[in-house]
């Protein structure tokens, strides 16, 4: 018995040498079917929504764990209450697989854009406030530039957009690392804080003021998005350290679109970024209805960053784009 390097990384694992060797892993058997089911598996927590993911049944991804562990000859992951985790040796593999992933997507881009002739495609997720005062400078700036690449943007949360981020869907994002994720699978450069706003309706009965304190505001509906995601938690703190009831008639939408139609026709109240509310009342549409509350506080959201996954280095196309966005927020930085 000998402790040998291997190209996953389980060096600490005790193996023959006369059977496993540089390509050992292959010849026992490990598939590229393997390798994602056990990063479906560290995404989702869940066999069954690994499986869900591969398009296989429950029973099939039970088996494929059951091949992995047979060929690694060590446990891969653990039951738990509500689904399953990975061991240290699951972990390992899993880490050294998504990065094959991701090698494999980025084969697939390179050579797609050799073959059309394309500068190349960037795939990158925002939160809203960024999307619109730093993605869409930058997005301008590379079209003029390098008018062959081709922009894909992601408008979402910040829960979303770190999972969407892991799974090799987006090249970088713009937004914050959720509390339940590990912060050592990022790389973040912070580049600046997100200042919001309450929006009502033109003709709002709160406007005949000259400003609003929270203790005016429970009374009306509010429009939120979803539960747990930031800027709700923003607004639900503010309410709670001054002592203030939290609004109980509420809608939940993550709908831009959705929470203006339902500002301008009703009494509700909704949180949104500055700049986005200062570009909706420059529009030429029903969205010019919507004005900003006048307020006696701030609501300053915890600051947003730059966001790639570690150890995984961005294409040419995306490392532009990236740095124009990084070029826009310095510009914008105060001195």
């Amino acid at each position: 018995m000998a402790i040998i390097s291997d190209p996953l990384g389980l060096d600490h694992v005790d193996i023959r040498t006369d059977s496993l060797g540089d390509d050992g892993l292959l010849r026992a058997g490990l598939k590229l079917n393997h390798l994602r089911m056990i990063v479906a598996i560290e995404d989702s927590g869940q066999i069954s929504a690994a499986a869900e993911a591969l398009n296989i049944s429950q029973p099939a991804a039970s088996r494929m764990l059951a091949e992995m562990e047979s060929i690694l000859r060590t446990p891969l992951y653990e039951r738990v209450a509500r689904g399953v985790v990975l061991t240290t040796f699951g972990e390992a593999l899993a880490r050294r697989a998504r990065k094959i992933m991701l090698e494999l997507r980025e084969v697939s881009r390179e050579i797609g854009e050799l073959k059309s002739g394309k500068g190349g495609s960037v795939f990158i997720g925002a939160v809203t406030a960024p999307a619109m005062s730093l993605v869409v400078p930058a997005i301008k700036e590379v079209r003029t530039a390098f008018p062959g690449i081709e922009v894909n943007i992601q408008v979402e949360t910040s829960n979303v957009l770190a999972r969407e981020l892991l799974a090799a869907r987006h090249d970088f994002i713009i937004s914050r690392i959720p509390d339940d994720l590990n912060p050592r699978l990022f790389e973040v450069q912070e580049i600046g804080v997100e200042r919001a706003c309450l929006i009502v309706r033109s003709g709002h009965p709160l406007l005949k003021n000259p400003t609003t304190s929270l203790s005016d505001l429970p009374l009306y509906d509010w429009v939120f998005q979803p539960p747990g995601t930031l800027l709700r938690r923003t607004i639900e703190d503010l309410f709670l350290a001054h002592g203030v009831p939290l609004p109980e008639n509420i809608v939940n939408t993550s709908s831009l679109l959705l929470t203006c139609a339902i500002i301008c026709q009703t009494n509700a109240i909704a949180p949104i970024a500055i700049d986005v509310a200062q570009f909706l009342a420059t529009q030429q549409s029903k969205a010019a209805d919507v004005r900003v509350l006048p307020i006696d506080f701030e609501i300053n959201v915890r600051p947003y960053s730059l966001i790639t996954a570690r150890e995984r280095a961005l294409p040419p196309s995306a490392r532009l784009l990236y740095d124009l966005v990084l070029a826009e927020s310095n510009r914008g930085a105060p001195a």
